[in-house]
């Protein structure tokens, strides 16, 4: 199971809130990321997200959407199920790693 984020939400992401504007962090975790992990933990497979391909992340967005999927279901569960893929810029992945586990 796979989410491109340039291509299956935006090659813009956006800020942290809908509030903010389009394709924001908090659009992109309630419309695509949280489904997508709960059908991943139904099934027991990994969700890999692939970072490649946009124009770049706002830290906002990186933080509301995967630092919040694990302030509501915990690091351990997020760590247990994600993966992610960067060559574009491999340092977003320690990058969300750290938002993810900051929630523990």
């Amino acid at each position: 199971m796979i989410i491109t984020i340039s291509t299956d939400f935006s090659d813009t992401p956006g800020a942290r809130y809908k509030s903010e504007g389009k394709f924001s962090g908090e659009e992109f975790r309630e419309t695509l990321l949280v489904p997508k992990f709960c059908e991943a933990v139904e099934l027991g497979e990994k969700l890999t997200i692939n970072l490649d391909g946009s124009y770049g992340y706002p830290t906002s967005f990186l933080e509301e959407a995967f630092g919040g999927l694990s302030r509501i279901y915990g690091a351990k569960a997020v760590l247990k199920i994600l993966e992610f893929i960067s060559h574009d810029e491999p340092s977003l992945v320690q990058e969300i790693l750290g938002y993810i586990q900051a929630q523990k």
